[in-house]
């Protein structure tokens, strides 16, 4: 893989784009960025303030400003918020500037990994199971639609999950 490819990586909050990026990252010897690290740095709040403030479309225009600029670099990893896949032109900027990666939990695993997450804006509700199969059901199309590469990491550790990422890049 050229060093100035680009990897990015999507999926519901939860499916490990954080976790997985940064080993990613460090065996291919890449700098990783997560978006939504990203934008709290650069505002000095957390996305849940900016929920609370400016609501999910104000989080949004700030989200598609912060992909453009990364996507643009050369030779990183980013993992990016679950829901950036929402607008076209975030689908465009992901499928034109690298490789995109879909990293696929089931909902039961999901709901594990982000059972006491209090940083997750769109599962503060009663019934977070019940939020989560709405936002797989709505965006797991276009998961797949701007996937490059689709990987299960419910199923496996880490470390499996990684041997099959990079195995996968190498044939890619």
């Amino acid at each position: 893989m050229a060093k100035n490819k680009n990897i990015f990586l999507i999926g519901l909050m939860g499916a490990g784009k954080t976790t997985i990026g940064r080993q990613i990252a460090s065996e291919l010897s890449l700098e990783f960025f997560d978006s939504d690290h990203e934008i709290e740095d650069r505002t000095g709040v957390t996305i849940t303030h900016i929920f609370d403030i400016e609501g999910e479309n104000g989080f949004r225009k700030r989200e598609t400003a912060m992909l453009d600029e990364l996507t643009e670099q050369k030779g990183i990893v980013l993992a990016t918020g679950g829901g950036a896949i929402l607008k076209p032109e975030n689908r465009q900027f992901l499928m034109s500037r690298g490789t995109t990666i879909y990293l696929y939990a089931n909902i039961d695993t999901l709901l594990e990994r982000t059972s006491k997450d209090r940083n997750r804006p769109l599962l503060q509700t009663e019934d977070p199971q019940a939020k989560l199969e709405e936002l797989l059901e709505i965006r797991d199309p276009l998961y797949r639609e701007t996937a490059d590469i689709i990987i299960d990491t419910g199923k496996d550790s880490v470390r499996l999950a990684l041997k099959e990422i990079l195995k996968k890049l190498q044939e890619f």
